[in-house]
Parts: C-alpha cells; structure tokens; sequence
C-alpha cells in the first residue's frame, strides 16, 4: 500500500474542526509525512491535544512544522487553517525574535514557563500587543532525541490590561488621598503599620522622617497615652469604627522638641480582606484646631452668637453619575428629620416644596445630560413643616478619563436674603413714591403763593384783598413749614438726637391742646368729634411739646381719612397702671396688607381727590419713636378698608397731683409785643430782611436793617439796638464772628442776639449759643416767637 494513502491514525477520527483539517490535507508534501508515519510520542501528544479544550499546540521536526487544537484556533485569529502543517517560522514571524530563544532552550532538552509575556501580533490584519502566560516542553522521539516543542498557552491580554487600569485607578486615588485636604492613612496589621500617609497627614504630624513601614508607636512616640492608639487597639480588635469630633492631641511637630495641642476630627475606619478579617484601618480626618479655638472664643465673648453659629444650614449631598443620591451630611437630617432609610428610598423628593419639583427635577436632567454644573432655588421643609428657600448647586466630578462618577451638591439657605431683597424693594418703592409726594406737596402751596405775590404787586388792591392775600401766603407758609418741620423731626428722632424736656402732666390738658390744633380740621369736614374721659385726672411724665405732636398728629390722621360728617371718638382711661389714649374714626379702615407697616417711614394709605390735604407719611412714624422715647406703646387696628381705624396709646402713669392743668394755658398764650424797641435786622437776603422788618414796624418798633457784617457794626454803633436777628449765612464774615464782635462792643454788650438760620440742628444751636447768642430760631420764623422775644427784650433791665 502506498504511504500516503495508508489508513488513518486512530487519534485523527475526531478531533473538531482541526481533526477534520488534519484529515483533508495532502501530508505527503509535508515535511512530517503522512500521519501512519508519524512517531509514536508526536502521535500521543497530537492524540492529547486534540481531545484538550486548552489552548495547545506542536512545533515537530527541522523546520519546526506546526500542529494545534480547536482551543488555539482564536489564538490564531485569521492564520487559520493555513497554518496547520507549517513552519513555526513562517506563522509566527513577527514574533520570532521573541520566541527563538525560548524555542532553542526547549529543543536543547530545557523546559521553561513564562507568565504574562508581551507579544505583538499580526492576526486580525494589524499589529496587535498581546500578553501570554505558557509552557514549552521538549518532545523527543522514538530514540530519545528531542524533536520537536510542545506548547500549552493561555492569551491573559484581557487580564493584564485590566489589572495595569487597576493600577492606574489605585495610583489615582493614591494621588487623591495625597492632594486630600483633609488627613489620610492608611494603617496594616495589629501594629498599625503605616502603608499610605498623604501630604495633610505629615504636615499634621510635623518632621517624622520617612514613616511608611513603620509602625504608629515608632512614629509618634509623643502619642502615647493620648487614647488614639488605644483606639486604633479596639477599632482592629472590635471591627467597629470610631469617630472622634474635637479630639485633643499633644504632638511635637518641629525638630526643637516644643509640644504644640491640636483638635481634630477623624475616623478610624477597619479595612478587611478576602476572608473578611480586619487587615488594617482607615484613618481620615482635619484638623480643625482654629475652628476649635475659634468656637471656644465665641462661647466664651458671646452665647448668642455661638448657637448663631451652630444653627446656620448649609447642606451637603452626593449623588452617582446617574443622578441617584447616596449621600447627605448630618445637617441635611437635622433640619429635615430625614432618615438614612427614606434617602436610601429615594424619598429625598418628598422634601422639597411640590411646586418647586417639576423645576428641580428638569434642570437636574438637563445637568446630567450636558455635563454642566447646574443651580436651581427651591424650598426645602424642615422637621417642622416649614419651607424655606435654599440655593442649590451641583457640579460634577470626573474620574481620570474625563468620565463623571459622582455629583457634589450643596444647599444654601437664603430665605433671609430673599426676605431682604423684598423688603429693600419694598422700602425702594415706597422712597421713591414719598419723593413724588413731597415734590407734589411743595408744589400745591408753592402755586398760592406765588399767585399772591403777583397780586400784591398790583397797586390798585383794597386793604380787604391785601389781607385776604396775606392770609393766602400765611396758611400756605405754614402747611410748608409744617411739611419741612416733620422732615428735619423724622431726622431727629431716628438718629437718636432728640431730648426730652420731661415733667408731671395731665393726660387730659395735653389733649385739650391736641384738639386745639386740628380743631379747624375738624369744623371743615362737620366731624362729629366726641371725648370719651374718666372723671379723675391721668398723670404721665413726658415733654408736653412732643406729646400734644403724638396726639395732634393722630387726630389729624383720622380726620384726613374719616370722610365729612363722620365720626371720631378720643377715648381716656386707665389700664393696669397706664394711661391708654385711643383715637377711634369709621373712616376709610386699613386694607390688611398694610397694618404691619402703617408705622413704617414714608407708608400711607391711597390717596384720593377728598383727601387733598396730603401729607408726607412721616406722622405715624413719628408717633411711634415719640411714644416709644417716653416708654410707651402704640399700636393701630382696622377691620379694613370702609371699617373704620383706632389707633390707641399706652403710657405709664404718675401721680396727677404732681402735674400742673395750667401749664398749657400758660404755655399757649401769645405774649403781648413791646413798645417802641431799637431792633435790628442783618440778612443778606433782602427780601427776608425787609419782611420782617415790616412785621417788626407794624407792631410799632424801630428797625434797622444791614445787608453784610460790616455795614451791621457800624450801623450798630450807631443805633445801639436792644435786640438783633442776625442771619448766619452772611457774606463777609458769617453770624458766629459777627455775635463775637458784638458782644465784645459797648453799644450792643447787653443786646439781645438771636441767630436766624435754615440750619435747625442740636449742634447748630450749641455753636450759636458759644457764639454769643441768646437764642436760635429755624427759618421760616413763626411770628410769635419774634414778638415773645421782642416782650422779653423789653423785659431786660
């Protein structure tokens, strides 16, 4: 029989796809030969492999030809089934350099075992880095002489790359642990035997040389007795972590030996192993000496301020890079009352307010699908079912590939800079709405005036229309007046700068004169205006000035908003030891949203055309700080709009029979003018000076009027004058200088001077009374305090 047709080997009738191929080739062009002539040890091993799901193959003969099972066929990539029979050389040139050397040790009699070999590839049509752990084993023949190479192969190109990325990652986080803020090590063994310490860690500790390998109590000998590493004891033993929150530690950090304390907040977390054992522990912390120490100064200067401090909500919270939260801070819990259990839930939604979560949960989609940081306002509720607003912002944190692996977020309360903001808005609105209203008031009085000026330049005027005029301009001075003197007391009293002139009086007297003031008011509009009083007298102690304004001012306001022929009621009483004053109208009421704030600067209720005596908004405001001075109270109520308004008054009583009834009278009484004076008058304004000489004549006084300083010492050494108005604003010298010089001439001595100024100040009248000045009056000057003072100059020896 021929050789190359000789029956099958037994070992080649399976075998998978590569016992077909054996069986299909043409062996007699082979450098092996026909298989029934194949020795019998490359038959065994052939027979072997071919029944073996390992990756294995034969290299037999000179030219090394080759033989492989079904396993070694993936190694082989797109080589198969061209390989099978052929030369080592030929399949595996590109790798030939590498595996020669291994190839000549096995056909030399030498096996050997190679782990996790680099190789580049050409199989899949380009170079490809690959890695192999396998064995070459020589095979020989029948006469003992090693012909050929027998291989078992595993490709580990998956495993190696793997674990080259797990050193990558591990070299990474190494790299966080050591960038960390925060102090980082990582302790192995009952010893605690440092393997990893970050930069914050060494800094913390100060110089210890180098201390990986070594264990803690070599490290830190200073430690000892300290509790930490009896903790770090337990921790290892107990397999439960530890937390310490401003723990004390006594170190020495510096080579010359000083000991310096430190706090600190840590964790000592137990590390396990495969088998679950603790292997070692994870210390992480900070040291939060100055905040320590800051917080101790704080309790010790200021309670207030500490629990301030430690009730302030700021939260934190971490999610994956899908969105799913896994992590709050503890401040997240105590102010929601959450548990652990509800955010594991996924219930973190059931806190925020429900028409804040469609936004919420838009913007968090629209942040995890870009990449971006993404910031959204929304109200959280508290344990106790309160909603406040917070700030919420969260960004992404990427791991070294660009890839997000996690979201940190934090909540920041701003329900106080939200209220703020509102209210400064609101506070805003109503300066700009009083800025109108005070150019609209100077202007209404600023129109008769000016009308009756010009009629007074007409010569052809009666004496009945010359009055009817100078009354115009009188009423209409005054309701300026009126308007500036408000202004200059609202800025008096929130500044703290006015002082009461307090004595004994009767609640009653101060609302005769009250009523007195707005008595006119009253009449015009036919109030039906009743005085609800016990019959015995109420004593306080006050500034009457200050109180008959407190009292004027809410008689007035209910007559402005009580439409005619309505009612207004000033009700007296005693209640538990004060004096309650209550004004009552059935005018136009508070609308609800108003009455916290009907005291405030600058608020007032709507205008309309029946209420045209307009004001500034500044009365109630005044009443307030003037109530509150004397240590009383007010308050309003108001059942709203058309129901009506009461403003009531409480003010500590005294005993009235130390209050004097008369004292009002006295006070109110004009003083009759003096006969036949020399005064004088010095304003560089003309117009100011001729009117009030005019007045000064009219009551029968001789003036004379200076337009400067030194025209007003020479005419003064010639009338020697009993009382002069000086103005301060004066062109040559001002006021000041020119009283100094007065006073030091022997013609005006013992004169009168009064300082007539537009600055009405507390610190303008102390530098007019060091001046010189008997006195100091705030232009426009009321004309009965010029002739009180002209009957009090002729009173003067």
């Amino acid at each position: 029989m021929r050789e190359d047709i000789a029956p099958m080997p037994a070992f080649l009738t399976g075998g998978g796809q590569t016992g077909a191929l054996m069986r299909s080739l043409d062996w007699s062009r082979s450098a092996l030969g026909p298989p029934a002539h194949w020795p019998q040890s490359l038959s065994a091993v052939v027979g072997l492999m071919l029944n073996t799901s390992f990756p294995m193959f034969v290299a037999w003969g000179p030219q090394l030809s080759f033989l492989y099972n079904d396993a070694y066929v993936e190694v082989l990539g797109g080589k198969h089934p061209d390989a099978m029979g052929r030369p080592f050389h030929d399949i595996w040139s590109e790798i030939w350099d590498d595996i020669y050397p291994i190839i000549e040790l096995a056909m030399a009699g030498q096996s050997t075992y190679h782990k996790n070999l680099p190789l580049a590839m050409l199989r899949k049509g380009f170079l490809e880095q690959t890695w192999f752990t396998f064995s070459y084993a020589p095979m020989r023949d029948e006469a003992g002489n090693v012909s050929g190479v027998y291989c078992a192969c595993t490709e580990t190109t998956e495993q190696v790359l793997a674990e080259t990325h797990r050193l990558h990652e591990l070299d990474r986080l190494r790299q966080l642990f050591y960038q960390a803020p925060g102090i980082i090590a990582v302790l192995r063994d009952a010893n605690h035997v440092f393997e990893i310490a970050n930069e914050a860690y060494l800094e913390l500790i100060g110089e210890r040389g180098d201390i990986i390998g070594k264990p803690a109590r070599e490290v830190l000998p200073d430690v000892e007795g300290q509790v930490f590493f009896d903790l770090l004891d337990r921790v290892y033993a107990s397999g439960e972590p530890f937390i310490g929150r401003e723990i004390p530690i006594m170190l020495k950090r510096s080579s010359d030996g000083a000991v310096e304390q430190r706090y600190l907040n840590f964790v000592y977390q137990p590390t396990r192993d495969h088998l679950g054992q603790v292997s070692g522990i994870f210390v992480e912390g900070s040291d939060v000496t100055d905040a320590v120490l800051a917080n101790r100064a704080l309790r010790e200067n200021e309670q207030r301020l500490r629990d301030l401090a430690n009730t302030i909500p700021h939260m934190a919270w971490m999610a994956d890079a899908g969105g799913q939260l896994h992590w709050y801070n503890d401040r997240w819990f105590d102010y929601t009352g959450s548990t652990p259990e509800q955010l594991e839930e996924g219930r973190w939604l059931d806190f925020i307010h429900p028409d804040d979560r469609a936004l919420l949960v838009a913007e968090r989609a629209r942040g995890h699908a870009s990449g971006e940081p993404y910031e959204v306002k929304a109200r959280i509720r508290s344990a106790q079912g309160e909603y406040r607003t917070y700030f919420i912002r969260a960004a992404p944190l990427h791991d070294s590939t660009g890839t997000i692996v996690q979201w940190f977020g934090t909540d920041t309360d701003v329900t106080a800079i939200e209220t703020a903001q509102s209210e400064l808005r609101a506070a805003n609105r109503r300066k700009d709405e009083f800025l109108a209203m005070l150019a609209h008031e100077l202007r209404n009085p600023l129109a008769p005036i000016s009308t009756a000026a010009e009629l007074l330049k007409l010569t052809a005027l009666d004496e009945h229309r010359v009055r009817q005029t100078s009354n115009i301009i009188g009423r209409q001075v005054a309701h300026m007046t009126k308007l500036v003197d408000d202004l200059l007391d609202v800025s008096r009293v929130t500044r703290g700068l006015v002082t009461l002139q307090e004595e004994p009086l009767v609640v009653g007297s101060l609302v005769a004169d009250a009523v007195e003031q707005v008595h006119s008011l009253l009449e015009d509009k036919h109030h039906h205006f009743t005085i609800d009083a016990p019959g015995e007298s109420l004593g306080i102690r006050g500034d009457r000035t200050r109180l008959i304004q407190v009292f004027s001012n809410l008689l007035n306001n209910a007559a402005k908003y009580t439409p005619a022929n309505g009612r207004i009621t000033l009700r007296l009483r005693a209640v538990e030891g004060q004096a309650e004053i209550r004004v009552e109208d059935n005018g136009i009421g508070i609308a609800a949203p108003l009455l916290p704030y009907i005291f405030d600067l600058f608020t007032q209720a709507e205008r309309s055309p029946d209420r045209s005596q307009g004001g500034l908004g500044l009365g109630l405001a005044l009443v307030k700080s003037l109530v509150e001075l004397h240590g009383g109270a007010v308050w309003a109520e108001s059942g709203g709009p058309g129901k009506g308004s009461r403003f009531t008054v409480r003010l500590p009583l005294v005993d009235a029979s130390a209050a004097d009834p008369a004292a009002s009278a006295r006070q109110g009484q004009a003083v009759p003018a003096g006969d036949g004076l020399q005064l004088m008058v010095v304003d560089d304004n003309r117009d100011a000076a001729q009117t009030l000489s005019m007045l000064l004549e009219a009551v029968g006084h001789r003036v004379a009027v200076s337009y400067d300083a030194s025209e007003a010492i020479d005419e003064a050494q010639r009338c020697r004058p009993a009382l002069l108005f000086l103005d301060i604003g004066l062109p040559d010298i001002d006021g000041y200088a020119l009283a100094r010089k007065l006073r030091a001439m022997p013609e005006t001595a013992g004169a009168m001077l009064v300082a007539v100024t537009g600055y009405g100040q507390p610190d303008d009248k102390a530098r007019a009374l060091a001046a010189g000045f008997d006195r100091h009056l705030v232009k426009p000057v009321r004309m009965e305090e010029v002739l009180a003072l002209v009957d009090e100059a002729a009173a003067r020896p």
